[in-house]
């Protein structure tokens, strides 16, 4: 640790002891009530850790750097993080080994670290750590195993037709880590939600952390087969991407690197990405931005030394953005009231965590339950088969209303309802089911009926119906007027189902077709204005890129139940050519049968698409 003082907290935070009486109350983890079991356990951690945050640190500075900004109290967890993240990496980068070595080995490391979290501890200090990080702020590392589940499968596979390509790759390796700072930021007391009308300036920052890796990682690449850039991009500098492989320092090789430079400088210098945060991750993600941004003027400044080694900003630099912000920091973290977990609600050792399948296998998922009445699917064959039905599920409170039952009933026996799609779905196969849950129009409604959707929802998160099933959960929508912690839940949900491959099942809530067309339209103005694209060549794949969900597929069905006939404001860029079915039922009424019917009724029609 850098001070005794560090060293002492240190030992607090691993043993959960108040410091001597007359010590200065000076970090959250003196807030730790009681120690951990086990003198000689609780050494053989201390160890993990510190291996961790040396790990972090040599591979990692820039990260290192910018986490020691954030809470005290969670930078263990994040060294536990990060390092787990590098061992696993090595494994699958490692070029001496063939590419289903790496990949062997990188599964076996996966594989003992489920072993290790069901049993709550383990001989490698590594997953020591992680076991341990898992346990102690009550987290699933669900991101962790979805950021190695893309490195893994990325082994053989990795090119990238066009930028769209390879953003979906970065995003697939950077929003998981992202995901985990923000996770437990949230655990410590500090919720962190992104807001819809800067998602698309996240995602760019997002790819130009990626960018500026790449960059910065050139000297590395030299000797592979090709560079981790999209053909869209290289193809506009002939001979450059071989020249940059074989150590070559060409007119080429130098002007694709001043392009790149320009594009990663662009994504990256988003200062205003920071308003609105709570001042401590503020000061974290503004010393991010001027990190990437130092890197980027240390990439111009090597020129063909970029291809002998990794540039780095000067000490001076370094010391410009980080002692100020570590200042402030320190300052800030002192002065917010903080929640670290208390170590006598530390998961059992025994307990198995709820990661449980860290390598993604559909073999694990259980079958979803019959229906009672012991009714199987209809055999449908694959070209009469919808890829997406849309529904949109009218009449909970009519069917409330119809019993004399609070309206509250009805949202209650709607949720139900859901599920049994969701089983239906599975059973017969459909790729993808998306449901209107609750539109932007729906605020109008009395104040008691909105509390009770938002409580139904939150009701339904936590009791997880879908978690041994092979279902991906996602949401769109407007995090806007929407509770911190249930768009925390929503996002959390997301992330934990990322890699799962069977049904996809998509949450409409606080949803608006025309919102969602109007953001879009202002993002593709931003990119239209920042030179990204050319407005007199903008088509529809340019235009549905900018929507929330870019890799959501058009509708093939859209049903509503209730008895009306319209579709509400409800995906109206991806339904246009939907076929429509209209049921007279309420929702709370339809079970998997109806949902089989639907699909029956759409293989009876013939589609022409205006042929």
């Amino acid at each position: 640790m850098d001070t005794p003082q560090d060293r002492a907290r240190f030992r607090r935070f691993l043993r959960g002891r108040r410091p001597p009486a007359g010590a200065p109350q000076d970090s959250p983890v003196a807030q730790w009530p009681a120690p951990l079991p086990g003198a000689g356990a609780e050494t053989d951690l201390r160890a993990a850790y510190r291996l961790c945050r040396r790990i972090t640190r040599s591979q990692d500075p820039g990260a290192y750097a910018v986490l020691r900004l954030l809470p005290p109290v969670l930078h263990p967890a994040y060294w536990a993080v990060w390092a787990g993240l590098t061992v696993v990496d090595d494994l699958i980068d490692d070029r001496d080994a063939t590419p289903a070595e790496r990949a062997t080995r990188a599964d076996a490391w996966m594989a003992a670290l489920e072993t290790d979290m069901a049993a709550g501890t383990s001989t490698d200090p590594v997953r020591r750590a992680l076991v341990d990080t898992a346990a102690r702020w009550h987290i699933d590392l669900s991101d962790f195993r979805n950021a190695v589940f893309v490195s893994r499968n990325d082994i053989d596979h990795r090119h990238f037709d066009d930028w769209a390509q390879w953003r979906a790759w970065s995003r697939g390796h950077i929003v998981p880590m992202f995901d985990t700072v923000r996770l437990l930021l949230g655990q410590a007391g500090v919720p962190v939600v992104f807001r819809l009308d800067r998602l698309e300036s996240y995602q760019q920052l997002n790819d130009g952390i990626r960018l500026v890796d790449t960059l910065t990682d050139l000297h590395t690449d030299q000797g592979e087969d090709k560079l981790l850039l999209p053909d869209e991009i290289l193809n506009q500098f002939p001979g450059a991407e071989d020249d940059l492989l074989h150590g070559r320092w060409s007119p080429a090789a130098a002007a694709l690197v001043t392009e790149l430079t320009s594009i990663a400088r662009r994504w990256v210098n988003q200062p205003h990405l920071t308003h609105g945060m709570h001042p401590g991750t503020a000061i974290a993600g503004k010393a991010l931005i001027s990190l990437l941004l130092a890197l980027l003027d240390a990439v111009e400044a090597a020129g063909p030394a970029l291809l002998r080694s990794q540039p780095r900003p000067s000490h001076l630099t370094r010391a410009r953005i980080f002692l100020p912000a570590r200042l402030r920091a320190a300052l800030v973290w002192s002065l917010t009231p903080l929640t670290p977990p208390d170590p006598r609600q530390r998961r059992a050792a025994t307990q198995p965590c709820p990661a449980a399948r860290l390598i993604p296998d559909t073999t694990t998922f259980q079958q979803p339950p019959r229906h009672p009445s012991g009714c199987r699917p209809p055999r449908i064959e694959a070209e009469a088969m919808p890829a997406h039905v849309a529904i949109v599920m009218d009449g909970n409170g009519r069917w409330s209303e119809h019993r004399a039952l609070p309206r509250s009933e009805g949202h209650r026996a709607g949720a139900a309802a859901l599920r049994e799609m969701v089983y239906g779905a599975l059973e017969i196969g459909l790729r993808h089911l998306t449901v209107y849950a609750f539109s932007t129009e729906n605020w109008r409604r009395d104040t008691e009926e909105v509390e009770r959707i938002m409580s139904t929802l939150r009701e339904e998160l936590d009791d997880d119906p879908f978690r041994d099933l092979d279902v991906r959960l996602r949401w769109s929508g407007n995090p806007e007027k929407l509770p911190t912690d249930l768009v925390e839940s929503l996002r959390q949900k997301e992330a934990a189902t990322r890699t799962r491959t069977g049904l996809t099942c998509t949450l409409c809530f606080n949803y608006g077709g025309r919102d969602e067309i109007t953001r879009a339209a202002a993002s593709l103005a931003r990119a239209a204005r920042a030179g990204d694209l050319d407005p007199d060549l903008v088509g529809e794949d340019d235009f549905a890129r900018h929507l929330a969900l870019t890799d959501l597929p058009d509708v093939d069905l859209l049903w509503r139940t209730g008895g009306e006939q319209r579709t509400s404001n409800f995906l109206p860029w991806q339904s246009t050519y939907a076929e429509l079915y209209f049921t007279s039922g309420y929702w709370p009424d339809a079970d998997r049968r109806d949902l089989w019917q639907a699909i029956t009724e759409y293989g009876n029609r013939q589609r022409r698409y205006g042929t």
